[in-house]
């Protein structure tokens, strides 16, 4: 009789490769497309409005005799300071070396905040800007930086005050451009608090970017 183990064997032998084949397959390790899905960027937090010019301050037959002039934006109201230089209300009008001549109110624009203009007698818009930070309330994480305001070269400080009456830190800025009749003109933006401040940087910008002598 003929041997028949050895076909056996091998049929059996066949059968198993066939299995361990398709058991495989359907182990297989995912596509990397699959395996890692495909990373997504943010969008990009949209960039405020820029401000509307509805008016120039500082020029002849403006509201504020001012060394320079430069754009407001719409619906912000300008006003000189009443007798600036009068001792009895340098509590309210100096800082530091700076003297107020001019408020600009945003709440008829729907912010509650100013845009005031100080000139210092002299030195340079480094110094007078200096002198005017230290003086504010317990100024902190102070930046300056070098600039343009308009087509003048100038210098920008951005920092923290701390008001004693609401007990809150808020930020503030300014600018600062020496003119070449002497004066530095000191532009600065506070706000009822950071969020009023923010809400007001279209303003402050428009005013810097417009900026010029007179």
């Amino acid at each position: 009789m003929p041997d028949r183990t050895l076909p056996m064997r091998t049929t059996a032998a066949v059968a198993l490769v066939a299995a361990l084949l398709l058991s495989g397959c359907g182990t297989t390790a995912k596509p990397a497309a699959e395996a890692a899905p495909k990373k997504t960027t943010a969008p990009a937090a949209p960039e405020k409005p820029a401000a509307g010019a509805a008016a120039t301050l500082g020029g002849p037959g403006t509201a504020c005799a001012l060394p320079v002039s430069f754009a407001l934006a719409e619906g912000w109201k300008p006003e000189a300071v009443k007798d600036p230089e009068n001792p009895e209300f340098a509590e309210l009008t100096r800082q530091g070396p700076a003297v107020m001549r001019c408020e600009v109110d945003a709440k008829p624009a729907g912010d509650i905040g100013y845009l005031r203009v100080w000139t210092v007698a002299k030195g340079s818009a480094r110094t007078a800007l200096e002198g005017f930070v230290k003086a504010a309330d317990q100024p902190s994480a102070v930046t300056y930086r070098e600039t343009r305001a308009g087509s003048l070269a100038a210098v920008e400080v951005t920092y923290t005050s701390h008001g004693e009456l609401t007990d809150e830190t808020k930020e503030q800025r300014a600018f600062a451009v020496a003119t070449p009749k002497g004066p530095v003109v000191i532009v600065h933006l506070g706000g009822l608090d950071t969020d009023e401040h923010r809400a007001m940087l279209p303003a402050y910008e428009l005013a810097k970017g417009t900026t010029k002598a007179l």
